[in-house]
């Protein structure tokens, strides 16, 4: 990824579009809220989270991970008919770990499946440019 420094965009080779991060502050969380999904994180991750927050790795897997097959993905919660990460602070509108989040959430938007799917991105994320 590279950023265009007059523009402050992120740009990724192979996407036809480009990312102004600064739009974050003006959304609503709709990357780590909205239909139910995956978070996965790996073993690196589980463990960068768990002392960031001051717990126990198999306490944080007890807590705040679900297991599906032989991976780990982050637990949701429901509020008003909308699923969120639990991490997402809706008062706040940030992320609770945002310096450890997952790769999933830092390569956010640039994910093959929307390389053909722009029309998906930019509904989901206000800063697709």
């Amino acid at each position: 990824m590279k950023i265009e420094k007059n523009q402050s965009l992120i740009t990724k080779d192979g996407f036809s579009y480009s990312f102004k991060p600064s739009a974050c502050s003006e959304c609503d969380g709709r990357c780590c809220r909205g239909e139910s999904g995956y978070i996965w994180v790996n073993s690196d991750e589980i463990k960068k989270i768990a002392e960031f927050l001051k717990l126990d790795e198999e306490i944080f897997k007890k807590d705040y991970l679900n297991k599906v097959k032989y991976k780990f993905t982050i637990k949701e919660v429901k509020i008003n008919g909308e699923f969120e990460c639990v991490f997402f602070d809706n008062k706040k509108n940030s992320c609770q770990i945002y310096e450890v989040r997952p790769t999933q959430c830092r390569t956010f938007p640039f994910w093959d499946y929307f390389k053909t799917h722009i029309k998906e991105v930019k509904e989901e994320c206000i800063g697709i440019v």
